[in-house]
């Protein structure tokens, strides 16, 4: 039985470890985002195209696929406290080196930062399983809210930053909000591990974890549910990186929006996310089963793909809907995880095993859209495929989010 700390509800060891969370998801999106505001100063400074450029914004995506088999291996021996800290080194060490240098020096501390994020990605879901067992719902969203607010505050605040600095000051000194997560991090797990210890509460949004066949004895990829969860999470991040890289070219080709309206217009897609991640859990916490919720989300993201196809000049709607979608249906992922894992060690290889091959679809989806786009000179086709995609998450997740939580084996 896994065993846990006590911690008062508020002001204690569980509020300071949540707000290092927060911080921490700040650090995990945010340092790839920050270089599209910059994006054209950057490539005249270094003298490549906007093109090659824009690969230190897809590195990171290949990252989190390729990575995730050598972060897992690494998790397995090292602490998650120190795993974090050792994160959060490599965010400041990649950022530092992306903006002091030329192009080999900027791939360079992309690939660093890539890595970094991708312990974040695997570490995150167990710590909060394991710190936070009854509120594993709520507290995945407001981790994955984190991640979208994250990602706003350095969207906005580059471009001022680059307008008195210059870029590279501008990236770099994203680099102080990293020392802060670590400092605020190093205090709250020194608090959390000088908490006494107590036994386990059930996760409100679960219900009563029984034995399925010993399904948790086996090795994920030996595990039907686990591969389920694969397809519900790699279909869910093609549809989301896809949909994010190529909303505004959609926009401008469809109804005519200008290139800075369409963009405005699809950060929309971005900033709903936030409502999704809090909304999610928050209906499971006042008793609606997990497949009802992963359901709901299920159809607004549906609407987007099938909005744009038949009533283009929805844009905002079917982009508000499938924003909540896609930060909600996340978090539902999470929470799916952790009912399936069996404990915090099966939850280690499940977290990694299902976005290390997750994420190979993730970073296929930019790529593989504009494929399509490019093969048939329309955006038909390529909004088909986000809605197949869809589709398969939709029976992916569904079917998992019916099932029977896991029994704890550790």
């Amino acid at each position: 039985m896994i065993t846990t700390r006590a911690r008062s509800a508020v002001g204690g060891a569980s509020g300071l470890l949540l707000v290092a969370i927060i911080l921490y998801a700040f650090n995990l999106r945010g340092p790839i985002v920050a270089v599209a505001p910059v994006i054209r100063e950057l490539a005249a400074d270094l003298g490549v195209t906007d093109g090659t450029a824009g690969l230190l914004s897809t590195i990171p995506v290949i990252c989190f696929a390729a990575a995730t088999p050598f972060v897992a291996a690494y998790l397995r021996r090292a602490s998650l406290e120190r795993a974090v800290l050792v994160s959060l080194a490599l965010v400041l060490v990649g950022t530092v080196v992306r903006s002091v240098g030329g192009f080999p020096l900027a791939i360079a501390g992309t690939i660093v930062i890539g890595v970094a994020i991708t312990i974040g990605n695997v570490a995150v879901p167990v710590i909060v399983a394991r710190d936070f067992p009854s509120r594993v719902g709520i507290v995945t969203g407001i981790y994955t809210s984190a991640l979208n607010i994250g990602s706003v505050i350095t969207t906005i605040g580059t471009a001022p930053l680059a307008a008195l600095v210059g870029w590279r000051w501008a990236l770099a000194l994203w680099g102080v909000l990293v020392l802060v997560a670590a400092v605020v991090w190093r205090i709250a797990t020194a608090r959390i591990a000088a908490a006494p210890v107590s036994a386990p509460s059930a996760d409100a949004a679960d219900s009563t974890p029984v034995p399925a066949d010993s399904i948790a004895l086996l090795p994920p990829w030996r595990r039907w549910d686990v591969w389920l969860l694969v397809a519900a999470f790699g279909a869910q991040s093609f549809s989301y990186y896809g949909s994010s890289t190529w909303l505004p070219s959609i926009l401008a080709d469809t109804i005519g929006l200008s290139k800075d309206g369409a963009g405005a217009a699809s950060s929309v897609f971005q900033l709903m996310a936030i409502v999704g991640s809090l909304g999610a859990p928050a209906l499971l916490a006042r008793g609606l089963p997990l497949r009802t919720v992963s359901a709901v989300l299920v159809g607004c993201w549906l609407v987007l793909p099938t909005g744009l196809l038949l009533a283009p000049h929805g844009y905002l709607v079917w982009m508000a809907a499938a924003g909540v979608a896609q930060g909600g249906f996340f978090t539902m992922v999470v929470v799916m995880m952790v009912r399936r894992s069996g404990g915090s060690s099966n939850m280690r290889r499940m977290s990694a095993f299902v976005q290390g091959l997750g994420y190979c679809l993730a970073a296929a989806g930019p790529v593989a859209l504009g494929l399509v786009h490019d093969a048939t000179g329309s955006w038909t086709a390529p909004l088909l495929t986000v809605l197949v995609m869809v589709g398969i998450m939709a029976a992916a997740g569904l079917t998992v989010a019916s099932a029977k939580p896991v029994a704890t084996i550790d």
